[in-house]
């Protein structure tokens, strides 16, 4: 980016005089500049500014060598004029041809003139890389007066660890809080990826007064991943747009409404896992999605979907995420029916985070021996390697060093069946297709196990026992 303010204050009222340079991100259409400017503000002047953005192509300061991607005009009054000082205006400059949206934000700045200078290091943060480990870095956010966040630092990318250390740095105190030091600062570390799709490895929340105690037990914070449990955000996987499904209720819909035509009376189970329950807030890994203890089933796929958004707005979502009390609840039920007249498919859509992969492992080793399939549906970027290994494909699951007797598990991440078209139909049905292949070969090989044939073959349809008619 390329800001230009013209000279209001002085004889030169004809040209644009360079203000200064945003740094360059990296691969992304969405980019969030760190640098801010300060400026004289006059309530009394206009002052014109101007924004212009560029890919930039080379390490050569000359502009004209970079593609133009678009500008705008206006005046430092707009932007301060604007509700909560944020100005939002089409970028323009290229004949017909729509350039984005550039957002400006303004705040007054505090007298206060101090700078702080912080260093961080983290320990065990979350593995996001399939090869090799993370390369984490951290994003400081300034809370703004309207509840908002303002990017104000990044630190450097620290190169495969999960241990990181990052180097010193100072800051003025006025960009981190505006001089409030009981004001909320954000920081959120991020898997440093080249294509520019960091992945989130999580966040947590501080203030300039509690970091001004220095290094100690009270500096120190659980990164967390809330920023993908509280469905009233956008980021949320389970937020609830108006206008579209999120990816867990449309995994949910794909699977079901196929699994559904094989269940008799079309009651199911639907239970949810990670969550504080009303009233006091317990937490549990086994809750019906419809609030009913006694009574868990829903009626169809219409039926889930409706107590899952209810529950949504009833329970807290919480960590950590354990897997094995839903598989045993489902196996207790296969358990209780072994004569080969049912069957159980256990549908888990998850977002890839398992803190109890030791029990999960020992829960499919036994369940492995019941009338039942588990299909795993792994929603989100984060990287499944936990999901892959209990998908059994490769290398059989084993707990305790015993061998599953048999595969029952498929898993798909989501993402692989995202339409690039739109055509979120024929995605969903490429889904269901490739998770329920291997159904029919698990019950197969369940019924052969224990020697349970088909029930004879129903007589042969004969038209004399009924009145012919005649077709129309």
């Amino acid at each position: 980016g390329w800001v230009s303010s013209r000279c209001s204050r002085c004889f030169c009222v004809t040209a644009w005089c360079a203000f200064g340079r945003t740094e360059v991100i990296d691969n992304t259409l969405n980019p969030d500049f760190v640098r801010k400017y300060i400026l004289d503000y006059f309530f009394e002047e206009k002052q014109n500014l101007r924004f212009d953005v560029y890919d930039i192509d080379s390490k050569s300061p000359d502009l004209a060598k970079h593609d133009f991607l678009g500008q705008v005009y206006c005046t430092l009054g707009e932007i301060v004029g604007s509700p909560a000082s944020r100005l939002e205006k089409p970028l323009g400059g290229i004949p017909g041809k729509k350039c984005g949206t550039i957002v400006l934000s303004a705040e007054e700045l505090g007298n206060c003139r101090d700078y702080a200078t912080m260093q961080f290091c983290a320990n065990k943060l979350d593995k996001k890389d399939f090869f090799g480990k993370s390369d984490p870095f951290m994003v400081f956010y300034r809370s703004n007066e309207d509840g908002t966040f303002t990017i104000c630092h990044k630190t450097e990318v620290v190169k495969n660890t999960l241990n990181p250390v990052w180097q010193p740095f100072s800051i003025p105190v006025r960009a981190l809080c505006n001089g409030d030091y009981d004001r909320t600062i954000k920081v959120e570390v991020y898997d440093w990826d080249r294509d520019g799709s960091h992945d989130f490895i999580g966040e947590f929340t501080t203030s300039y007064k509690e970091l001004c105690r220095g290094q100690s037990q009270l500096n120190v914070y659980e990164v967390s991943r809330d920023k993908d449990r509280n469905p009233s955000q956008s980021t949320s996987l389970h937020y609830m747009n108006p206008y579209q499904m999120n990816a867990y209720a449309m995994a949910l819909k794909a699977v079901g409404e196929i699994i559904q035509d094989y269940d008799s009376d079309k009651m199911f189970p639907a239970l949810g896992f990670g969550a504080k329950l009303p009233p006091d807030g317990r937490v549990s890994h086994e809750f019906p999605l419809n609030g009913n203890i006694e009574n868990p089933y829903c009626n169809g796929m219409e039926g889930i979907l409706e107590a899952y958004h209810q529950s949504l707005k009833t329970v807290q979502l919480y960590g950590p995420t354990n897997f094995a009390p839903v598989v045993n609840h489902v196996a207790s039920y296969a358990a209780a029916v072994q004569d080969g007249s049912q069957y159980f498919v256990l549908l888990i859509i998850t977002d890839g985070v398992i803190s109890d992969m030791a029990q999960t492992k020992e829960a499919i080793v036994n369940a492995a021996k019941l009338p039942m399939s588990i299909i795993i549906v792994g929603v989100g970027q984060a990287e499944f390697d936990a999901m892959v290994e209990l998908d059994g494909d490769d290398i059989r699951i084993s707990s305790r060093g015993k061998l599953a007797e048999r595969d029952i598990v498929q898993f798909v991440p989501f993402r692989d069946y995202m339409d690039r078209t739109g055509n979120h139909v024929l995605s969903m049905a490429r889904l269901a297709k490739d998770v329920l292949a291997e159904i029919p070969d698990q019950l197969i090989s369940y019924m052969k196990s224990r020697a349970i044939k088909p029930n004879p073959v129903p007589p042969a349809y004969s038209t004399s026992d009924h009145p012919q008619t005649n077709p129309v």
